[in-house]
């Protein structure tokens, strides 16, 4: 069979692309049967391994860039981890930036890594940064999505269902007797903000009686931010506050935590629940220990960095789309609201 792609060889072989690309690449992941089945199809169809683009996209290389939207955030920090996990046992090292949610910043950083030939990268983006990937690739760098949904995109992405996340979060909130909720949460260009909210809405509608959710925008997702929010809130008259504030992630939800709490001006959670997003080490050793949406921080890394380096030993890779799901975490930030005196 002329010019047999390694499509083929899987297909013949009753294997996946990637069970082909671990026999061509790294042998000793893959079961003996496995091996011979892929060896047989190879043999078959007279598949030839394109090396001169193999190398042309793997390099010499044996860095990696990785892209954070924000480095203050311990849950990117965790991820990185994760990737660096995984990159130490097939000795690569990580090159790390941190773009603040900023795109000249997050544009300084792909310009380095593009001139530094890194074998691949992994970015978390703030904005549209498909078309420069698009480049990247061009010049034989590979990219992966990290906690950023790929869609039908031609890369590969790793991510968590984030409106999920934000359907379950208010689901437990209204169990607990809230119905007036708060999202406090933006900016609103960050993808994962827009998608919290829109499963914080879901909830909302499927939830068979009257349940609010208003937006309290922030402008950047931090405890600063999250603390001003707070402030804003009490600052309104009484009858006007939430009963449940849903934070786009934990450093939000610990600034509010810290507005409200410590500021003594609302009691968590009998006057007024919170609930974050990414369950980070603090999140249980707040004032009042916070309830949170856990993402798989460390393995969200160490998935990227595996599926990055399938795709630069092999061009012919198919992007996939690899979604976790999130996990509940109750702590007494949302304890049900105590009834009250007719």
């Amino acid at each position: 069979m002329a010019g047999a792609s390694i499509r083929d060889v899987a297909q013949h072989a009753g294997v996946s692309v990637g069970t082909v690309s671990n026999v061509l690449n790294r042998p000793d992941e893959v079961s003996a049967e496995s091996i011979a089945r892929v060896n047989r199809a190879i043999e078959a169809l007279g598949y030839v391994r394109n090396d001169a683009a193999r190398k042309l996209r793997a390099g010499v290389s044996t860095t990696v860039g990785f892209v954070v939207l924000n480095g203050q955030n311990p849950f990117f920090n965790d991820v990185v981890r994760g990737a660096e996990d995984e990159a130490s046992r097939h000795n690569i090292a990580i090159l790390y930036g941190n773009t603040d949610e900023d795109v000249s910043r997050e544009k300084l950083y792909l310009d380095l890594f593009e001139e530094q030939q890194v074998r691949g990268v992994l970015i978390s983006p703030y904005g549209d940064i498909l078309p420069r990937l698009e480049r990247l690739r061009s010049r034989g760098i590979a990219a992966v999505l990290v906690d950023r949904f790929g869609g039908s995109s031609r890369f590969s992405s790793v991510s968590v269902d984030s409106v999920a996340g934000g359907r379950m979060a208010v689901e437990h909130l209204i169990e607990t007797g809230r119905r007036r909720i708060a999202f406090v949460g933006g900016p609103f260009d960050i993808r994962q903000v827009n998608d919290r909210l829109a499963g914080a809405r879901v909830a909302a509608e499927n939830a068979g009686e009257h349940v609010e959710i208003e937006v309290v925008a922030t402008a950047a997702m931090t405890v600063d931010e999250g603390a001003a929010a707070g402030a804003r809130i009490v600052s309104r008259p009484r009858h006007e506050w939430p009963d449940a504030l849903f934070a786009a992630n934990d450093l939000i939800a610990l600034g509010l935590l810290q507005s409200l709490v410590v500021g003594g001006r609302m009691l968590v959670p009998d006057e007024i629940a919170i609930i974050g997003f990414d369950d980070i080490a603090f999140a249980g050793a707040a004032a009042v220990p916070l309830s949170s949406m856990r993402q798989p921080s460390g393995m969200i890394g160490r998935t990227a960095l595996r599926i990055l380096l399938e795709e630069t030993a092999d061009p012919e890779h198919i992007p996939r789309q690899t979604v976790f799901q999130p996990e509940l975490v109750v702590r007494r930030s949302t304890d049900p609201a105590p009834r009250r005196a007719h």
